[in-house]
């Protein structure tokens, strides 16, 4: 019994001597595409339709934990630079600095692509007589050429900053008439109640009519009409919408991207998975956004009998 209790514990010693001479991988991944828990981080302007993927991903698979955080793009850029985040949804994918950084530190480049289209609408107070918008108008606007006040969601490092000020000022500054809220909930408020503003906010929070709340904040606000520059007539003005964005209609669009820093089939590829299959593709259809990965369009057929 004592020789065996010497050799027990001189085995036990030389196993744990040997693991403490490993090299310890500190991105060993244990979850599976159907269990375990990640955290994402996902731009705050597609926050709607996203909480959508996540409850039916999670109502399908109950043992899948996506635990979301919403914040500005620049933000979740940072995130991914930690251990703690896998997965983040965002309005670009990464570029070649981005690319090699993630390379020299992983030994990997993290995979991105586009899952579906969003268009940034502009909302009015139903009291706004103003709701027809052509881009010069809207570059005068937002360089405060004419002083109407907007309302962002944020000064900076949003997507919807930087798109608007890539896109429509091509770099300039804002002008002093923009003013930045809490996020999109918030920019819907102040439209609300002001009907002298204008604001921008991701489709999803406007666009969904499965949405109660949506529907009930277009009772005091509306969707403005922006120039169609890619229609063959001219003066032809549309709303943001499902069919605008997917027909190139609607000159305001923008991706949506999942970047994943995972090297294994695990949650993160599961749960990317779903969002680019039909499943995830359907709930993009369902909140207004134009899917990018499956062409889920209607069409109309007879059957002759």
């Amino acid at each position: 019994m004592f020789m065996n209790r010497i050799v027990c514990g001189l085995l036990s010693f030389s196993l744990l001597w040997v693991a403490c001479q490993q090299p310890q991988n500190e991105h060993v991944i244990t979850d599976t595409p159907s269990n375990g828990t990640i955290h994402i981080s996902v731009d705050e302007s597609f926050q709607p339709v996203i909480e959508q993927q996540i409850k039916v991903y999670e109502s399908s698979y109950p043992n899948a934990h996506i635990i979301a955080k919403y914040e500005p793009e620049v933000d979740c850029f940072k995130d991914l630079m930690s251990d703690s985040t896998r997965m983040i949804i965002v309005a670009r994918g990464l570029n070649k600095q981005e690319d090699s950084f993630y390379l020299n530190k992983l030994g990997f480049k993290p995979l991105f692509g586009i899952m579906a289209f969003d268009g940034v609408a502009i909302i009015v107070n139903q009291n706004n007589p103003d709701s027809v918008f052509t881009l010069n108008d809207l570059k005068a606007i937002l360089s405060g050429q004419k002083n109407i006040p907007v309302v962002m969601d944020g000064t900076n490092a949003t997507s919807t900053v930087r798109y608007l000020q890539d896109t429509i000022l091509h770099g300039a500054p804002f002008g002093k008439n923009v003013m930045a809220t809490g996020g999109s909930d918030s920019v819907i408020s102040v439209i609300k109640q002001r009907n002298d503003a204008i604001g921008f906010v991701g489709i999803s929070w406007v666009g969904n009519p499965n949405e109660p709340k949506q529907m009930a904040n277009l009772k005091k606000i509306r969707l403005g009409l922006v120039e169609c520059t890619a229609c063959g007539e001219k003066d032809v003005f549309v709303k943001p919408s499902q069919a605008s964005i997917t027909y190139g209609q609607y000159p305001l669009t923008r991706p949506i991207y999942y970047i994943l820093k995972e090297n294994a089939v695990a949650l993160g590829t599961g749960f990317k998975n779903f969002m680019t299959l039909e499943r995830g593709q359907l709930i993009f259809r369902s909140g207004g956004l134009a899917p990018a990965k499956m062409d889920l369009v209607n069409r109309k057929s007879q059957i002759e009998e």
